[in-house]
């Protein structure tokens, strides 16, 4: 076992001890998924400090913790269809991809140079069936709607219309939702299309774009 391997060990213990983490496939997925694969170089040193890190474009990699709180909260199972919007590093694409299955991930990036270093970083570490696609993430992707889970790696003054529209009635949505102070919203979709929304506590994202 590598230091960094003994780093993410160490680092999956110490979510295991959150009350707010107690999927076991969660842990499993963030024990699997290298974070350290997934940050620019200079940064390795830091990929398990559980705090987000810069990766360019003035974007961050969300610090572990909040990662492994969001798939818990998406009640995440096998072949469960997902739509992420906000690819970032593709890190947390990985974690869901560990889930649900590689080819059930649908990934939205504004930026497209970090769509394609994250497509190579997912292929590297053998997530090559995640998809991934520059453009509009308030868009959403209808292409392989409907999905039973979408969520949202940056924060938004609400649920984007055409990814409440994409997500299958009874699926689930998260997303950091407020234009300054933001909440960390989870909402079902009821059959008549409306959303149920609860509060899961304040967080901190870039903006959606």
């Amino acid at each position: 076992m590598t230091d960094l391997d003994e780093r993410r060990q160490r680092l999956v213990e110490r979510l295991a001890g959150r009350e707010a983490v107690d999927d076991e496939r969660v842990l499993d997925a963030m024990a699997s998924v290298p974070r350290h694969a997934f940050v620019p170089d200079h940064e390795r040193a830091d990929a398990y400090a559980d705090r987000p890190l810069p990766i360019g474009e003035g974007q961050t990699i969300s610090a572990p913790h909040m990662v492994a709180i969001m798939a818990d909260l998406l009640d995440l199972r096998p072949g469960d269809r997902v739509l992420e919007i906000g690819t970032g590093c593709g890190y947390h694409a990985a974690v869901t991809a560990d889930i649900v299955g590689a080819e059930n991930v649908y990934s939205v990036e504004y930026h497209e140079n970090l769509a394609e270093e994250a497509r190579d970083r997912l292929a590297n570490v053998g997530y090559d069936g995640v998809s991934v696609r520059a453009g509009d993430g308030k868009g959403g992707w209808a292409e392989h709607a409907p999905y039973d889970r979408a969520y949202l790696t940056c924060a938004a003054p609400e649920f984007p219309d055409a990814v409440v529209e994409q997500v299958r009635p009874e699926g689930l949505l998260l997303a950091p939702i407020g234009k300054g102070r933001q909440m960390l919203v989870r909402a079902r979709k009821r059959a008549d299309g409306e959303l149920e929304q609860e509060r899961h506590g304040g967080v901190r994202f870039v903006t959606l774009q």
